[in-house]
């Protein structure tokens, strides 16, 4: 290909390249060319080159080596070639070249050039490449043309000081005077750019904002102009004269209308002639009405303007662009804190839109009727969100659960209807709630002690319907073991009587420990409440002796140990069987419950669990993530704390009364001896709350240590965690804490256990985090404990 081509038949030989190597070969082929003639000191074809190149760099390839001809071309008397080298200082050069710098002169030139093209030119590359030096050389000469008598220019002029404050903040007190003189001109160029201009003042600079709000009245009265103007064919889009200056200057307004009251009583006459003179039909007027809508909302607007907007957003709602629907609903979603009532009227509307195809849509509407649930709908809504939770795409399935939770929480009428909703969501949807919905659910169930037997039923036919949702599951051998007596009556008076035998629950809760689908977790529920279910029957005590020694060989551990305590305690304590498998006492919250995963129920007491040291076999197995076995964390000061959490709420398998001094000997028929009391030490004071040390030797290689926090200061503290770390080899086992509050002046404490195994004898430390919130500001800090009381420095 020869070097001379036209531009046209260099692009026809790339285009018909049909290899990628092919077309590299007549690139490199071309720049080698080009860079030969751009060697040559009198060379008439720089423009044509320097445009190949441009095309070249447009495809992605290195084009460097143009830098400097852009900089001769610009210098250049020709206006063809200034064209092409300022075209090309825009795309090859920026502020982090060197090369940049070389233009400032020739630019400052070419503004005072006596063509406008010429200007033009100029400011266009300042606008889209000059650098922050650059800016303050040249900002007089902009302010100069920002006053000059050429339309054309001014309106370049005026973008270009946007650019120039954007760089060089200080610099908009040097434009605003010209700014604020532009919005006199009638051509609608250098009104746009005025007004664009103005706008990134005021974001800017309080003060400036302050000075602009005296133009509010002349803002209104361009936008009158642009409203009430006949047809215009230089200005008309689709019917609506300039739209884009009418989006510009509402959104100035808004900007000068915000927490103002002057302000916006000046602009409501004219938004309110907007929003009901506009055209809703077509995109453009759409546009302009979005706009007003959010100056509405922005503003310090009369109330009936609010309804106003809310209403246009409802139209929105019925628009056939999926666009305009979801702009409407997060709009929406934005005010229905505040203009609650107005966002009601169109709840058919946003309920419909749960049904709309498209993802995004629906999962905004979503949220949007959430937040709709109110005391005086919660039925007609529950009944529209749980026909949405059974149709839903997977992905919002979680999403659906736990905003309906978080309602029927709030607004539930009565504690039968919270549970049935609850219960339909883990029918619809037991796989997608969060893991601490089953022990709030077993909370409100044991609160609600008058629906013992109308839940017992419903939830014993649902475990006969279906065995997959692994949560529903789980409460419902719950229940049955809790309430196994009321159920096998077969009277309630709340639903028909259904005549249910033993074998017939018994087969229920041996189908779910032996299906494939059961988790681990189910399968201990299903094990203790086939064991509670030994002192509630009478005739069949003897199959359950055989369920639970059947599971004390099996493969996994947590229920071979749960299977095992269980024979033991008919076996050896069968005389107090009775009285540790007893009903759950009802659950007294101190904080309110939340069946959306938050904290609910009453922690068990530490001080319980320290009193019975061998009946803590029978609590459930934890979870996996609450063992924390720290990996080397206090090797170097670097180490990142893992949180050990605690379980909070109802234990399923916990007796609700012990059997006194009997239970201490259960496992090992030792009589309890008196303990002296551990000495404690203070470990960390520092702002008001105090944490204290205890340790207690439970073996050659066991430690029981408790930590205690109190609060000395005038505020409470919430939230407050205790996370703690220790030595690969050492194991570590924190229990549930006490509760996660202080409050102030030491009023109450929080407890904390944590048991420690140290089998290789090694140097014993412990890394502790302390989290708390207190008056709304987080607060976290560590501590390291070196020595423990009574044990020595080295532990163990």
């Amino acid at each position: 290909m020869s070097p001379s081509v036209p531009l046209q038949e260099m692009i026809r030989a790339i285009r018909s390249a049909r290899t990628q190597c092919e077309e590299r070969g007549v690139i490199q082929r071309e720049c080698a060319a080009i860079r030969a003639q751009f060697r040559q000191s009198d060379n008439g074809s720089r423009s044509h080159n320097l445009a190949k190149l441009l095309y070249v760099h447009m495809l992605g390839y290195p084009a460097h080596f143009g830098q400097m001809e852009c900089v001769r071309m610009i210098a250049s008397p020709r206006y063809s070639e200034k064209r092409v080298g300022y075209l090309g200082a825009m795309m090859l050069l920026d502020e982090k070249q060197d090369a940049s710098l070389l233009i400032t002169n020739s630019i400052k030139n070419d503004l005072s050039h006596s063509n406008q093209y010429v200007q033009s030119l100029a400011l266009c590359t300042l606008a889209c490449m000059g650098s922050a030096e650059m800016c303050r050389d040249l900002a007089p000469e902009i302010d100069r043309l920002l006053r000059a008598s050429n339309s054309y220019i001014k309106k370049k002029a005026a973008l270009c000081a946007v650019h120039i404050v954007r760089k060089v903040n200080e610099l908009g007190e040097l434009f605003a005077p010209a700014a604020r003189s532009l919005l006199s001109e009638k051509n609608h160029g250098v009104l746009h750019g005025a007004v664009v201009l103005i706008t990134e003042l005021c974001e800017r600079n309080p003060e400036t904002l302050e000075r602009f709000r005296k133009t509010v009245p002349d803002l209104v009265q361009i936008m009158k102009g642009l409203v009430i103007s006949g047809y215009s064919p230089e200005h008309d889009v689709a019917g609506i004269s300039d739209p884009f200056l009418q989006v510009r200057i509402l959104r100035l307004l808004r900007i000068l209308g915000r927490n103002n009251e002057p302000a916006s009583d000046a602009m409501n006459d004219l938004l309110a002639q907007v929003a009901t003179n506009t055209d809703s039909t077509k995109t453009v007027g759409n546009a302009v009405l979005y706009e007003t809508v959010l100056t509405v909302l922005d503003i310090k607007s009369e109330s009936g303007l609010r309804v106003l907007a809310v209403n246009i957003l409802g139209r929105f709602l019925l628009n056939n662009d999926r666009n305009i629907r979801y702009i409407a609903m997060i709009s929406l979603q934005k005010i229905v804190g505040t203009d609650h009532n107005a966002v009601q009227r169109h709840r058919g509307t946003i309920v419909d839109c749960l049904k709309d195809q498209d993802a995004s849509v629906k999962r905004r509407a979503l949220d949007l009727s959430l937040a709709l649930v109110s005391a005086s709908n919660i039925r007609s809504m529950m009944k529209e969100l749980l026909l949405f939770l059974s149709s839903c795409p997977p992905e919002l399935r979680s999403q659906a659960a736990s905003g309906i939770f978080n309602a029927a929480e709030r607004y539930a009428p009565s504690q039968r209807w919270h549970i049935d909703t609850i219960l339909h969501v883990l029918t619809t949807a037991g796989g997608d709630v969060r893991d601490e919905t089953v022990p709030n659910l077993i909370q409100l169930i044991t609160n609600a002690s008058e629906l013992h037997c109308y839940t017992v039923h419903k939830l014993y036919r649902a475990l006969l319907t279906d065995i997959s949702q692994q949560s529903l599951v789980q409460v419902a051998c719950w229940c049955i073991g809790e309430y196994g007596d009321l159920l096998l009556r077969g009277e309630c008076q709340e639903t028909e009587p259904v005549q249910v035998t033993e074998d017939d629950v018994l087969d229920a809760l041996e189908t779910v420990l032996q299906s494939h689908m059961s988790s681990p977790t189910t399968r201990g529920f299903a094990l203790t409440a086939t064991m509670k279910l030994s002192t509630r029957i009478t005739d069949n005590v003897d199959r359950i002796r055989s369920i639970v020694s059947i599971y004390g060989s099996c493969i996994d551990v947590e229920l071979q140990q749960r299977a095992v305590e269980y024979n033991a305690l008919f076996k050896k304590y069968d005389h107090m069987r009775a009285a540790v498998l007893e009903r759950m006492p009802v659950i007294e919250k101190n904080s309110p419950g939340h069946t959306n995963g938050e904290s609910a129920g009453e922690n068990v007491k530490e001080t319980q669990l320290a009193k019975f040291k061998q009946g803590e076999t029978l609590l459930p197995p934890q979870p996996a993530n609450q063992v924390c076995d720290l990996l080397d964390l206090l090797g170097s000061s670097e180490e990142t704390l893992q949180p050990s959490p605690a379980v909070s709420g109802p234990v399923p398998g916990l007796p609700a009364n012990t059997a006194g001094g009997d239970l201490l000997d259960l496992l090992g028929g030792l009589e309890p001896a008196p303990v002296a009391p551990a000495p404690t030490v203070s470990v960390y004071d520092k702002d008001g709350v105090t944490l204290t040390l205890s340790c207690e030797k439970q073996s050659d290689s066991g430690l029981t240590v408790t930590l205690t926090a109190s609060n000395s200061t005038d505020s409470d503290i919430s939230s407050f965690t205790l996370q703690a770390a220790v030595p690969k080899s050492v194991q570590l086992h924190m229990k549930a804490p006490s509760g996660d509050s202080l409050p102030a002046r030491g009023a109450a404490k929080v407890t904390q256990m944590v048991m420690l195994n140290n089998p290789n004898k090694v140097s014993l430390k412990m890394r502790i985090r302390i989290s708390y919130t207190r008056q709304g500001s987080a607060f976290q800090d560590t501590v390291q404990i070196d020595s423990f009381p009574g044990l020595g420095a080295a532990g163990h």
